[in-house]
């Protein structure tokens, strides 16, 4: 479809709402445009998972998930994945692996979502969340994550989709 016209109808900082009339469409869509996020599965010499139990404001409860955030302007994937790794864990690794990456909604949005793997990460410190996160490091062995995602018990579905692509590759 060709785009007609796009109008800003709100601009919260780190997103927009964005109108945009098509042609041959009656109504216009809605689109949210945001930068890309990135998740970092962790795994600590003995194999452990370093995960993250944060509050989710969508949901009014706690998830555990990979370490995880958005990517800074001008900002690479990977640095940005280490990088919300040391922030929210503590925890930190040289090399992030791509995991690849996926849209988390294509239907309202236009950003990626990049998933890494950091193996050997070691623990350097205190997290140092953002200021309106509140976020603790939860460490899991393999066969307990394995258990989790089977029993459904992560909440997060690109956290999910992480961990089973890590899992794939370890």
């Amino acid at each position: 479809m060709r785009e007609l016209r796009r109008v800003e109808v709100f601009d919260a900082g780190f997103f927009r709402v964005e109108r945009v009339s098509l042609e041959d469409r009656g109504s216009p869509v809605t689109l949210l445009r945001m930068p890309d996020w990135v998740m970092a599965v962790a795994v600590d010499a003995e194999g452990r998972f370093v995960l993250v139990r944060q509050h989710r404001f969508g949901i009014a409860a706690e998830t555990v998930e990979p370490a995880g955030g958005l990517v800074d302007t001008d900002e690479a994937p990977a640095a940005a994945a280490l990088r919300e790794l040391r922030e929210e864990t503590g925890y930190a690794g040289t090399v992030a692996e791509p995991l690849g990456f996926t849209h988390p909604n294509p239907v309202l949005q236009d950003n990626h979502c990049h998933f890494f793997l950091v193996r050997g990460v070691v623990r350097i410190g205190a997290p140092h969340a953002d200021a309106e996160e509140v976020v603790a490091p939860v460490v899991m062995g393999r066969e307990e994550v394995e258990a989790a995602l089977a029993e459904g018990r992560f909440a997060h579905a690109l956290a999910e989709l992480a961990l089973r692509r890590a899992l794939a590759q370890l």
